[in-house]
């Protein structure tokens, strides 16, 4: 990815004791991601290749890695194209980060951080319409971006909570999509090949969603902040997006929850509550969401390594 020359970066707008503690997470973020160029390779034959897939059985309490060609086709699998409506979450008001405006509109390396998203999923031949769910007072600047793109361009108006900007931007997608794609427009740095896989996942399994799997001990605490159990975390994952949902089981899901007066913080949950299976698609530690300021020089770091060649 080219960067663009004469535009200040984040890095320097920020106090400089943000820059240090954030040059402390990229270490440890390096140290897994870009040190270790095998590891990197194995995980590329992991998804491309050979696959192996992660899973629970209902009568295995601990994750299993099966073996397996391909998970049965998956990879040979063709995802039709323009069969996909993307529902595109621009709405927050980004309180945590403590700036002017909403933070999926602050700029990254010169651009808003919701055109990196916009613009990936825009490219993709999978992809029939986007669907931005934002203030109409931000809609120029996804008119401006999508001029020139193949896909069509709608929009739909924020709720107060998630869900309910999820079922806004839900109603606008097109009855024929065989798929309803849903981000976070915070996560600027969710790849093509990590989509291509959950697309894939959820015309398997009817659910998908990006994840992947939790690194830190994870412990449960009571009302007085003490220690209740440690959580065994070969069976967390961490949740990203895009989550993927056929359109039916997402129309299903909120008549449910709506229904019984649910408030979910993720969209597959709405899917849960049908009891319908979910499949978890391991996609990438860099797709981060950009809450806070560090998350923002986070994430200007490693679009500046993604841009250096290495040797």
């Amino acid at each position: 990815m080219a960067l663009l020359q004469g535009v200040p970066t984040i890095s320097r707008l920020l106090p400089q004791g943000s820059s240090r503690e954030i040059d402390s997470r990229l270490s440890k973020f390096c140290n897994l991601v870009i040190s270790r160029g095998k590891e990197v390779n194995s995980l590329a034959t992991f998804h491309d290749g050979k696959s192996r897939l992660f899973w629970t059985s209902s009568k295995c309490r601990k994750p299993r890695i099966c073996a397996i060609k391909a998970q049965e086709g998956v990879e040979d699998l063709v995802v039709k194209e323009r069969s996909v409506s993307v529902v595109l979450l621009a709405g927050g008001k980004g309180t945590r980060m403590g700036a002017s405006m909403p933070k999926q509109y602050l700029p990254l390396l010169g651009q808003p951080i919701a055109l990196y998203s916009f613009y990936t999923f825009s490219k993709m031949r999978e992809v029939k319409e986007i669907v931005v769910v934002c203030d109409p007072s931000y809609k120029d600047i996804f008119e401006d971006a999508g001029k020139n793109l193949q896909v069509d361009l709608k929009f739909a108006v924020p709720g107060n909570e998630r869900q309910d900007s999820v079922f806004n931007g839900f109603q606008e997608i097109d009855s024929g999509s065989d798929l309803v794609c849903i981000h976070d427009s915070a996560r600027p740095l969710a790849t093509s090949a990590d989509i291509k896989k959950v697309i894939k996942d959820a015309w398997m399994h009817g659910a998908a969603v990006l994840g992947v799997p939790v690194k830190a001990t994870i412990k449960e605490a009571n009302s007085d902040c003490f220690v209740v159990k440690t959580l065994d975390r070969k069976t967390l994952w961490e949740m990203q997006t895009p989550q993927v949902i056929r359109p039916s089981l997402l129309r299903a899901g909120f008549e449910l929850v709506n229904r019984d007066g649910v408030e979910v913080t993720d969209d597959v949950s709405i899917v849960e509550h049908l009891k319908h299976p979910v499949f978890i698609t391991e996609g990438s530690y860099t797709n981060i969401k950009v809450t806070t300021p560090d998350d923002l020089l986070l994430a200007e770091r490693i679009l500046n390594i993604d841009a250096v060649p290495v040797p």
